[in-house]
């Protein structure tokens, strides 16, 4: 009886079980039906019986996807940097500062994950896919040092440019409000006042962090790579934007998720301060288009990067029940569709690509 009181009392402290309650010996065995996806109570150690099986197959997918950086080969990216005549001043510009937003974006989303969003999320087979999130993030740092180390440049200037360089700062700092408000160690979820803020803080990382401010960055890589120019990287930035669109589909799923078993927190009120965060992304990441391309190239302007990202943000608003806020958006790269689907684009770049095993079958939404 004492280890039955100190699990409810823990899990009504948090707002739902840790999974580090003590164990209550003799204790029912879980039911589907006991679990849920925030403040629950169930024990959280135990995996199944699955409940969200679309949660383990997101997991599942994301296992047979895995891939290495080291794998791509570097050496045409290298050659090209090195030349003097093999890159534009704008087309370096491009490189860096992506390089530099990218290289700590996803360390900031490792952390987002790790110290905040883990311990709020009450459901095993979700926390599973978490799990594999936060290695895949932290697999993309790892490629981006292995391109910052590939071409030499100076490792600490790139890391530090989100401290340095507006443009990159801009969109972290925007970012880490959020983290910090669900990291803070006192935040607990269980009243309407809280789990709306938990609901938010996820719109804010899934749908705008991953899935509206690295759009500009990876349009205009891969931009590149459609050009023959930076492939080895190019390959790699593929590879990073179907993991992370699988990411930003896995947490559209939690949010919808948590609005179906909590109804009451999606009011008109709450539906408006989404949709106001939404077009603050666009608008950010509008502004790092101008920034980062500051003189059409590549095929593109920054004006048609307005247009792409309130293309997206239409998407975005679907995708959570939201109304669209742009209409008549239409998307001027019909071809990034294309690049979400890794084996039916595995020859287009002339570099060493290795075929995964659910690469043809996954659909991504951009």
């Amino acid at each position: 009886m004492a280890d039955e009181l100190n699990l409810e009392a823990n899990a009504s402290a948090h707002g739902g079980a840790t999974g580090l309650e003590a164990l209550e010996m003799g204790a029912a065995r879980v039911q589907v039906d006991d679990k849920k996806i925030i403040n629950c109570r169930a024990d959280l150690n135990q995996l199944v019986p699955f409940k969200y099986k679309w949660a383990w197959e997101k997991y599942l997918s994301a296992c047979a996807n895995h891939w290495m950086p080291n794998e791509i080969n570097m050496a045409a990216d290298v050659a090209l940097w090195f030349d003097p005549n093999g890159l534009s001043a704008d087309e370096r510009l491009i490189i860096m500062r992506n390089l530099g937003f990218f290289s700590t974006a996803d360390s900031l989303v490792a952390n987002n994950l790790v110290l905040a969003v883990y311990r709020l999320i009450t459901n095993p087979e979700c926390r599973q896919y978490l799990l594999r999130q936060a290695f895949e993030e932290a697999l993309h740092t790892h490629a981006y040092q292995y391109i910052i180390e590939s071409l030499g440049l100076d490792q600490a200037e790139v890391f530090n440019m989100y401290r340095e360089i507006p443009a990159v700062s801009r969109k972290a700092v925007w970012a880490l409000q959020y983290t910090q408000s669900l990291g803070d160690p006192n935040f607990q979820t269980g009243t309407p006042e809280t789990d709306q803020r938990l609901l938010r803080d996820l719109i804010a990382f899934y749908v705008v962090f991953e899935g509206i401010f690295f759009y500009v960055g990876f349009t205009q890589i891969l931009s590149m790579g459609r050009r023959n120019k930076m492939t080895g990287t190019s390959e790699q930035f593929q590879y990073i934007l179907r993991d992370e669109s699988m990411h930003m589909n896995f947490g559209i799923d939690v949010i919808n998720q948590i609005k179906l078993e909590n109804p009451h927190l999606w009011t008109k009120e709450f539906q408006q301060e989404a949709i106001n965060i939404i077009r603050q992304g666009v608008e950010m990441e509008y502004q790092y288009a101008i920034d980062t391309m500051p003189r059409g190239i590549l095929g593109m302007n920054a004006s048609m990067f307005k247009d792409y990202l309130q293309f997206i943000a239409n998407r975005r608003c679907a995708q959570i029940g939201l109304q669209e806020q742009y209409p008549g958006a239409e998307n001027p790269f019909p071809w990034m569709s294309e690049m979400m689907d890794l084996k039916k684009e595995k020859n287009f770049f002339e570099t060493r690509v290795i075929e995964y095993q659910a690469g043809g079958t996954l659909n991504w939404d951009e």
